[in-house]
């Protein structure tokens, strides 16, 4: 049988090159240079952040526990001692109800008297101000002997229009500084929050359904005394009180 063209061609071309493996240049290959500093970095801050959330959240169970216990139990002092109170104000109408509210109460009995309003509200804390300086006048200046009022701000935990997401941290942010002002004061009434004895009055805004402040201190629950404006709110929440219209 004859050999074909195409064997005749391959028998013409020269034979491969052997490849030697001492000849074939060697490629150095790539090092890699590790940095143990940046991974003990690393950690350490992973450590700090995790003790730090570990630190808050311990705080904030000691602080709930501490006042699931001291709800409701009554003040062991005598009833002519004053009382320090604090009262937290709201933006708008808010202002405007709290300060109804403080008007009718026994200013010698609730002094001395520190009004918190949020960083961002310039206008409640002006009204208070006013408020107060109107009682000095007209008052005899009890108020300046008992120590006079303070005015303090705090953080807002969430803006109007503020992502829940984002709101966490600056609630967090709330919460400590809020913590900080009360252990400053020491106060031993608030109307509007928790520490000693809590008298939580919902705004006449809320017809039919509580604000989210209102139902949180309504089902924890966290207030003493939780006040409603209008019956049918009372007829939903049975535990809570009809105040009738504040202002």
């Amino acid at each position: 049988m004859g050999r074909g063209p195409l064997n005749s061609l391959l028998e013409k071309l020269p034979p491969p090159l052997s490849q030697d493996a001492s000849s074939t240049p060697q490629v150095p290959s790539p090092q890699f240079i590790e940095f143990p500093f940046r991974f003990s970095l690393s950690q350490e801050m992973e450590l700090d952040f995790l003790t730090t959330i570990a630190l808050i959240v311990s705080l904030l169970v000691i602080r709930v526990t501490y006042v699931l216990y001291w709800t409701g139990r009554p003040f062991k002092r005598a009833p002519t001692t004053s009382l320090r109170t604090m009262i937290v104000l709201g933006s708008g109408g808010h202002t405007a109800e709290m300060l109804s509210i403080v008007n009718v109460l026994q200013k010698d009995k609730y002094a001395p008297r520190s009004y918190v309003a949020a960083l961002t509200d310039n206008m409640s804390l002006q009204k208070a101000q006013v408020y107060e300086e109107s009682l000095q006048n007209h008052e005899n200046n009890v108020d300046k002997k008992r120590g006079g009022a303070q005015f303090m701000q705090i953080y807002r935990s969430r803006e109007v229009g503020q992502s829940y997401i984002t709101s966490i941290g600056t609630t967090i942010v709330a919460i400590i500084h809020a913590m900080w002002i009360v252990l400053k004061l020491r106060p031993q009434v608030i109307i509007g929050w928790r520490w000693c004895t809590t008298i939580y009055i919902e705004s006449i805004a809320r017809v039919k359904k509580l604000s989210l402040s209102g139902f949180l201190l309504y089902k924890l629950p966290l207030a003493d005394q939780f006040f409603v404006q209008w019956p049918l709110l009372q007829q939903k929440f049975p535990r809570s009180q009809y105040a009738g219209r504040v202002m």
